[in-house]
């Protein structure tokens, strides 16, 4: 069968990085292509080639046997292929329907928009593909999972025979995940074809019909899921053997680190993030936050490592009562965090690696005598951790700017691991990381855990919680609908509490 999409020796430059390096990879009709690898291995860029985004160095594209000259977006969607971006393009003041019909307007005489007939012809969509999504909502209305399947029916509606879906499972609960497969197969049965772009090694192996792995920009090896497993693709994508199971023993707790009472934060916009929130966590367990982003997760962590205050509540640490502390004091009193955002929050990129890791100590000795840096003090002390934490750079004279991002965020860790501390947060702390720097990050959580400290991990990765905690604790909307035991629960039981249905909680 000849393919319905070929991509010929597709080479990519941007300065100082070859992007993509003569990739050839093709799609069948009626078929979930999985494109597999970590982030910054070049899938995206790829993708944004074919829809016309980016304009490759090399190489050709053929859709249905003939060559396509893609030179903008509008150009690939004449020829059938259609994007849902991991982040959606919708108005969210607009309805589905309008957001469905932009660029593409069905017009009455006059010039006035045919929204009934544009709304129409989304109905027969959503029933031809079980996409379930009512015309007349407004977007800022619908959960996230029916977002993307407006995003999907925006392909359709233009008659897109390609679908290429970037990270589509990133911002799903479980249940979301599931439909969002169903609807890929019933997409494959009725002649669509898809790539499925991921790093998410469980999902391409459930769903996926073919499994290209991509490396540093290079085609490393295409498979099929009958022929392979998650160890030998995660070999694949980074080049070595990995242990993706966190061997740990059972937690052994000690007393209370932290204590929430009744706390209540407030966003940017000064709405109510975290409601009325109260848990604990105790000295030799990790407590794990799962929900999907944005129901308060964020709000929280700030809250308790003193960047923001409560409106009301009380929060105790290792007895003290830090409700409204800053920062320095939380951290004083010995509380390590790894941010959500580490580039934002974690590092000052044009620093050294070196002063990187006093960033919070600097004036503490021995690495400041009479608030005087003590250099030759520092770079000792760096050396070490540099090579303690396995941070790969020339030097710790390196600025972090020139890190990958896995090496950044190894940078963070050796800074706040390596102090005394009995409290720490987590906050993300593998988003964006290859396999091998998650398998690391993830055995220092778990040797902090053994060591007594106590550990709030705040993840969106659902596998990423139920495999570090000992506890979770669900959020939805700014509430904890409930606290589980992780070893007595399931996906699909975390999975309902995280879309609000509080009739999961075990």
């Amino acid at each position: 069968m000849e393919p319905v999409l070929e991509l010929r020796g597709i080479t990519k430059r941007f300065p100082g990085v070859l992007a993509n390096d003569q990739i050839s990879i093709d799609l069948k009709k009626g078929e979930i292509h999985a494109l597999l690898g970590e982030n910054g291995a070049g899938k995206t860029t790829l993708m944004n080639i074919l829809y016309g985004l980016y304009k490759p160095d090399e190489g050709e594209i053929f859709v249905k046997g003939k060559k396509l000259e893609v030179s903008s977006p509008r150009d690939a969607i004449h020829a059938g292929v259609g994007m849902v971006h991991q982040h959606f393009m919708l108005v969210p003041v607009f309805t589905v329907t309008e957001n469905v019909m932009l660029g593409d307007e069905y017009l009455l005489p006059g010039g006035l928009l045919d929204r009934k007939k544009a709304a129409n012809r989304i109905l027969e969509i959503s029933q031809q593909y079980n996409l379930a999504v009512e015309p007349g909502s407004y977007i800022k209305d619908l959960p996230v999972g029916i977002q993307q399947r407006v995003e999907i029916i925006k392909l359709l509606f233009r008659h897109a025979d390609i679908l290429i879906l970037d990270e589509p499972t990133a911002v799903l609960t479980p249940q979301e995940v599931n439909e969002l497969f169903s609807i890929m197969k019933k997409l494959v049965e009725q002649g669509k074809s898809i790539i499925f772009i991921t790093h998410k090694l469980r999902e391409v192996m459930e769903f996926a019909d073919r499994i290209t792995v991509i490396r540093g920009g290079k085609v490393v090896g295409t498979t099929l899921p009958k022929e392979t497993n998650q160890k030998q693709l995660a070999s694949m994508m980074v080049g070595r053997q990995i242990e993706l199971n966190i061997k740990k023993e059972a937690a052994v707790t000690g007393d209370p680190v932290l204590q929430v009472n009744d706390l209540k934060v407030l966003n940017t916009s000064h709405q109510v993030a975290v409601d009325n929130v109260s848990f604990e966590v105790r000295a030799g367990e990790v407590l794990g936050i799962a929900g999907v982003q944005g129901n308060g997760q964020t709000e929280l962590v700030r809250c308790l490592t003193g960047l923001t205050r409560p409106v009301a509540g009380k929060i105790t640490l290792l007895g003290k009562n830090v409700t409204h502390a800053n920062a320095k004091t939380v951290k004083e009193i010995g509380t390590a965090h790894i941010p959500e955002d580490r580039q934002k929050d974690g590092l000052v990129l044009p620093y050294s690696i070196e002063d990187n890791l006093i960033l919070n100590t600097w004036y503490e000795a021995p690495y400041a005598r009479r608030n005087i840096l003590q250099r030759k003090v520092i770079l000792d002390y760096a050396n070490k951790l540099v090579k303690r934490f396995d941070i790969r750079a020339p030097n710790a004279l390196t600025a972090t700017s020139h890190l990958s991002g896995g090496n950044q965020q190894k940078v963070i860790v050796a800074r706040e691991f390596s102090r005394p501390i009995k409290f720490l947060v987590a906050s993300q702390p593998t988003r964006g990381l290859d396999v091998g720097s998650i398998e690391y990050i993830h055995q220092r959580i778990i040797e902090k855990r053994d060591q007594g400290c106590a550990v709030l991990l705040v993840s969106t990765e659902l596998d990423e919680v139920m495999q570090l905690s000992d506890r979770i604790a669900v959020m939805y909307r700014g509430q904890i609908l409930a606290v589980v035991d992780a070893r007595k629960t399931t996906r699909e039981e975390i999975g309902l509490l995280m879309a609000g249905v509080k009739q999961a909680a075990v």
